[in-house]
């Protein structure tokens, strides 16, 4: 069997600095993700992997500092094995500042995983560090989270996958303009102007997703021709971005409230885009508050 095709990130870095984002990210560009498995296990995983290329194509495993100590060892040692046996092993860890990470652990009030009751946060971010540092001077790339947010994180993540691809990751993104403009976007179009199906008491509750929202939008001619313009722009220039070796092209479309016509625009041009892309991703930034209107 021809091991090279098969592709291995591990994650690892700080509570608290974005491995769970990191993990979100590859799981978007299709990998087999497993969060916080043993290092002691890894061995055995191995031989999973091997025997079975088509399930495990593209795998990204999750360790933190829940490992023992003399886990990290073995995943160092495995990582070098991988890697000496023909598998494409790379090692990400995201990691964040001091004061940062504590102000994140502060917010969200969750626990570090090596507090208890003789060792405060600060003490408990100072261990970790130590405890990782291995790891950390062992990884392909160090990402530091402390001044990105969640979306340009992920955008990191996907340039250290696609660095070495032959086609760019599009990153297809819905908005509200309300909630603020994203600051990531290379591209960014206006829905606002377009007939807006809030107004319409059958389809408020729904989402551009839904075939009645959809239905609606294709029946009007405003809708139809601006998807149709931003399919032609984005066609007729996204081989130079290529051309360019970029990795990523942000494209971006907002309407008021980032529910119906963004989101309609969005999925419709990834379809039209997957045509011609193979990495063509969707993200709808208003999501997590559709259920809360």
């Amino acid at each position: 069997m021809d091991n090279v095709t098969q592709d291995i990130i591990i994650v690892s870095g700080m509570s608290g600095g974005g491995k769970s984002t990191a993990l979100n990210a590859l799981e978007d560009l299709g990998y087999y993700c497993i969060d916080n498995l043993p290092g002691a296990m890894l061995p055995g995983f191995e031989s999973q992997i091997s025997a079975n290329p088509d399930l495990y194509n593209k795998v990204a495993l999750g360790i933190d500092a829940r490992s023992r100590e003399s886990d990290l060892q073995v995943i160092i040692d495995w990582i070098s094995l991988l890697r000496e046996t023909g598998f494409n092993c790379r090692l990400l860890f995201v990691t964040a500042e001091k004061p940062v990470l504590i102000k994140r652990f502060s917010e969200t009030r969750r626990r570090h995983p090596l507090t208890g009751s003789d060792q405060i946060l600060p003490d408990a971010i100072d261990n970790e560090a130590r405890l990782l540092e291995s790891l950390c001077r062992w990884s392909d790339q160090v990402i530091d989270s402390s001044h990105t947010n969640i979306h340009q994180l992920r955008r990191q993540v996907w340039n250290f996958v696609d660095r070495s691809s032959s086609d760019m990751t599009i990153v297809l993104q819905s908005f509200a303009y309300k909630q603020g403009v994203p600051q990531d976007a290379d591209f960014i179009f206006d829905a606002r102007i377009l007939p807006n199906p809030h107004w319409q008491d059958d389809l408020r509750a729904l989402t551009g997703k839904d075939e009645a929202v959809s239905s609606w939008l294709e029946g009007e001619a405003k809708v139809i021709q601006m998807s149709r313009d931003i399919e032609g722009f984005m066609h007729a220039w996204l081989p130079a971005f290529q051309d360019a070796q970029r990795s990523y092209v942000t494209i971006c479309i907002g309407c008021t409230g980032g529910k119906h016509r963004s989101v309609f625009l969005a999925e419709a041009l990834a379809k039209s885009l997957g045509k011609n892309h193979e990495n063509v991703l969707v993200y709808h930034r208003e999501e997590p508050l559709w259920n809360k209107a």
